[in-house]
């Protein structure tokens, strides 16, 4: 906290638009009316269709490999994160030397080490906080191969089938969008990164990422293949 006095009024600015930029977008993907037709919501529609065909077939050998493929997925960037977190804690305690470097750097301006320490805090909190999601989501994922191993088999339109295929669908969407929130953090943890550089490279990295998120959950190819557009 007393390294708090050494930031600028552009440092202020570039973490206004930072965090306006994370949870701004995360608000308006996952609960704005406007976001429904964005590439996380509809792949919840399919994930209910899966769930429907899984309860259909009495061998679910295929279902299995599939939710193998999305755990290994999810242990891959758990896994990757930790090593992330590793290197951060060790750029803490080596600050001194990354003065020197970022100095030579032509945008450089980390500052003192407390500047440069509250810097480094905030990607190391951002990739923190994917790594928990991350290990939730795997966690949700384990639990959806528990709710596949015990499905009953039947016909969609029964009352205790439509039941269960709605709860598969939804431990499915709770991974998933866990799963997502922990690449969203990787996306802003990249752009934290420039603050080490220089303040308006921190927010003009916001912008960036809030550009791309939303190029490619609204306007990407693949939406239009799942929406059936051309």
């Amino acid at each position: 906290m007393h390294a708090l006095p050494h930031l600028a009024a552009i440092d202020w600015l570039a973490l206004v638009v930072f965090f306006a930029c994370w949870a701004g977008y995360a608000w308006y993907s996952e609960h704005s009316q406007w976001g429904v037709g964005g590439l996380i919501r509809t792949s919840q529609h399919y994930r209910l269709s899966w769930a429907y065909r899984m309860l259909e077939r009495e061998v679910r050998v295929a279902d299995s490999t599939l939710i193998g493929n999305l755990v290994t997925s999810v242990s891959f960037y758990a896994n990757t994160t930790i090593y992330i977190i590793a290197g951060l804690v060790a750029a803490l305690g080596a600050s001194d030397k990354l003065i020197s470097f970022t100095a030579d750097l032509p945008f450089g301006n980390t500052g003192n080490r407390e500047l440069l320490e509250i810097k480094l805090m905030l990607v190391l909190a951002s990739f923190v906080f994917a790594y928990f999601k991350f290990t939730w989501s795997l966690r949700q994922f384990n639990l959806l191969s528990i709710l596949v191993g015990a499905a009953p088999f039947g016909k969609t339109g029964e009352p205790a089938i439509d039941s269960y295929a709605r709860r598969v669908a939804g431990a499915n969407n709770l991974a998933g969008d866990d799963f997502n929130r922990g690449i969203r953090a990787y996306y802003f943890g990249l752009a934290a990164s420039g603050w080490l550089l220089n303040s308006a490279v921190l927010g003009l990295l916001s912008i960036v990422v809030l550009i791309v998120l939303f190029r490619r959950d609204y306007r990407s190819p693949a939406l239009h293949i799942l929406r059936d557009q051309p």
